[in-house]
């Protein structure tokens, strides 16, 4: 196994769900007390991306704060990168909840909603954004089958991938809305929408720079993951919103993070 944790994970269940989850909060309450005030200060401003930009500093806060605390892991398998989740239900499905709720919360900023391209739902939404999740993990999942699976993350229950299933959608929602609603959308006000949907893949590969190379010892294979993932589901947007788009994101690291790969 390559790359890894920097950092030796708690374990929720070795130590109690609930005081894990207070530990996480203790955690990043600091930081995000701090992008909540200057989020409040900006709130004035007409331009809303400052208030985006905050939210996407917000986000890798709240995102790699997951890995010293143990909700996910990461490793390689030759150079080809791997993820695996805390194997405690109750855990996956509180985070869930929670990020859906804070989207929500989120959502009711008018003029941040605005900015979102939803897309039609339906039948053609949902074969894309599958399509575009299959499309992205497709190389990890070859390329990781020549490694055993104990050197790859090891098994996941069966019994875990309901609530995995759900815990990747409801969060990489999230993501979605943040990268290819609220920030493509105001990308596309200055520019052409194809440059745009280019800004916003390239951006989201950067912003998980800190989760390749410091929080964990991945490094480039994490990075060119999520470039090609990212621009799948930047142009997924552009074409058909960003429902396809988070549907893609959130099928993609389902796949990668339930055994197959």
């Amino acid at each position: 196994m390559g790359g890894a944790q920097r950092f030796p994970p708690t374990s929720p269940r070795r130590n109690g769900a609930l005081f894990v989850l207070l530990d996480y909060a203790v955690l990043i309450a600091p930081g995000i007390l701090l992008i909540g005030a200057c989020f409040a200060l900006a709130r004035a401003d007409r331009d809303p991306l400052l208030r985006i930009l905050l939210l996407v500093l917000g986000f890798i806060l709240i995102r790699d704060a997951m890995t010293p605390i143990g909700f996910w892991r990461f490793g390689t398998a030759g150079v080809v990168p791997w993820v695996r989740f805390t194997d405690h239900a109750p855990t996956l499905l509180v985070l869930g909840l929670g990020t859906l709720a804070v989207t929500a919360l989120l959502l009711r900023d008018r003029g941040l909603r605005a900015l979102v391209r939803w897309g039609r739902p339906g039948a053609a939404a949902v074969g894309l954004g599958l399509g575009g999740g299959a499309l992205a993990a497709a190389p990890v999942l070859l390329l990781t089958q020549l490694t055993p699976l104990g050197g790859r993350g090891g098994a996941v229950a069966a019994g875990l991938l309901p609530v995995l299933l759900f815990f990747c959608l409801a969060g990489n929602l999230a993501e979605e809305v943040l990268f290819r609603g609220f920030l493509q959308g105001r990308l596309e006000e200055d520019g052409a929408p194809v440059r745009a949907a280019l800004l916003s893949g390239v951006l989201f590969a950067a912003c998980h720079a800190f989760l390749a190379t410091t929080v964990t010892t991945v490094g480039w294979p994490l990075l060119a993951f999520t470039l090609a993932e990212g621009l799948i589901c930047a142009f997924l947007r552009l074409r058909h919103g960003v429902i396809a788009a988070a549907l893609a994101h959130g099928s993609a690291i389902f796949l990668l993070s339930c055994g197959l790969a």
